[in-house]
């Protein structure tokens, strides 16, 4: 966790209200920091749905392994998050930590282990020691209260330098339901069906299965369409948890995520998922920059994103975005080496909507001092039309600095 917060970070932070069946507490258990909170403990009213999507990383955590297991029973009571060990790499004794959490939590919920999910945060291959939870999460579940969501999102950071949060309000029927989210990353972040770490909850009556699918759907275009530096975590873990409180002020159980009365659900539902893809971005570890790629004029949608994820991911791009410097080649190399179709005499590049390239050669109306200008700014636009289709996508990373190499650099010390 950083001192210095990113300029990126958003000016306006909402505050996240109490959610009916939700109750938060934060500790220090002394896993890797001192001096600062570092696990979350999330009480979940009976009946609680549960959903989740995971790293596809060949090395998974103990935690992501124990939570792909505990999924298929659908119902959640507890959630316990800690930073500063991942609990990744570590065999055996790994998967013992989990199963020695779980107990833990189970007994000071007062439910089964099954229904506890775990997530790690930190660093990767170091044991972690999860006796040092005994007594710590009992004190938690029995102070843990409604409120604390900033509190909560704080406990989970690593290098990031400020908390997510997001919330929305929406209406399924007559009755208003909640939701609100937080997540945690700035580093090794290129997410392959979900982030870093991400929960999201909802006081909403949904089946576990609607909640799956709708979870599944919109990280397609939210956590799934950003990338800091190319790197998927062994640990990325986004879960969604619906409570079902809402039920009791009239609103309707629903089972199917097709049902029409989720329309303004879903929409509200993406935007907070949005919104904390898009911090992650504005947090990536040394970030002066917030990069958004456009890619339109693809042979698909899937060509568009594969495009758009080289352009994003390619050091010399995040590099020139850096210092400034409007280097379409790079743009081009990136676009050349993506193994999409892509035709040079037909590609169009913007900057901040100034078009510095036409049909494969510099733009003939190219001003060096005007484009200039447009990149001090901190928020950036490349926008890449390849002029053979309809596929368009569009994807968010940030620069590249000198001060990711020193954030990673003197990671373990």
């Amino acid at each position: 966790m950083s001192s210095s917060v990113s300029p990126l970070a958003p000016t306006n932070v909402p505050t996240l209200p109490d959610l009916a069946g939700v109750r938060l507490a934060t500790a220090a258990a002394g896993i890797r920091y001192k001096g600062r909170t570092d696990v979350l403990l999330v009480a979940l009213d009976p009946g609680t749905a549960v959903a989740g999507v995971f790293t596809k990383s060949k090395c998974p955590s103990a935690p992501v392994e124990w939570c792909r297991d505990k999924l298929k029973g659908g119902s959640a009571r507890v959630l316990v998050v800690n930073s500063g060990n991942a609990n990744a790499f570590t065999g055996k004794t790994g998967r013992q930590a989990t199963t020695l959490t779980a107990s833990i939590a189970s007994k000071a919920i007062g439910c089964k282990p099954a229904e506890v999910f775990l997530a790690s945060t930190g660093v990767i291959g170091e044991p972690l020691d999860a006796t040092k939870f005994d007594g710590v999460l009992g004190k938690l579940a029995e102070t843990a209260q409604p409120g604390g969501w900033m509190d909560a999102a704080r406990a989970i950071m690593t290098t990031d330098t400020f908390p997510k949060v997001a919330t929305a309000t929406v209406k399924i029927g007559k009755t208003k339901v909640t939701i609100n989210g937080m997540a945690k990353g700035a580093g090794m972040i290129a997410p392959d069906m979900a982030t870093m770490l991400s929960f999201v909850f909802t006081d909403a009556p949904l089946s576990a299965s609607c909640l799956q699918a709708l979870l599944k759907a919109g990280v397609a275009d939210t956590f799934n369409a950003v990338t800091i530096d190319g790197d998927t975590s062994t640990s990325d873990t986004l879960l969604a948890f619906a409570t079902g409180a809402a039920a009791k002020a009239g609103a309707p159980k629903i089972s199917r995520a097709s049902d029409p009365r989720l329309k303004a659900f879903v929409k509200a539902f993406n935007a907070v998922l949005a919104d904390l893809a898009e911090q992650v971005a504005r947090d990536g570890e040394g970030a002066r920059k917030l990069v958004e790629i456009i890619v339109d004029g693809a042979t698909s949608q899937a060509s568009a994103r594969k495009i758009a994820m080289s352009i994003a991911n390619s050091p010399l791009v995040k590099t020139a975005i850096a210092g400034e410097d409007a280097n379409w080649g790079r743009v081009v190399m990136a676009v050349g080496k993506a193994g999409e179709p892509a035709d040079r005499d037909k590609l169009s590049i913007a900057f901040n909507g100034i078009r510095v390239a036409k049909s494969g050669a510099r733009d003939p109306s190219y001003n060096e001092a005007e484009v200039s200008a447009a990149m001090k700014k901190p928020e950036i636009q490349i926008k890449v039309s390849l002029g053979l289709g309809k596929g368009r996508d569009r994807v968010l990373t940030c620069d590249l600095t000198k001060a990711y190499v020193e954030i990673n650099g003197d990671y373990r010390s």
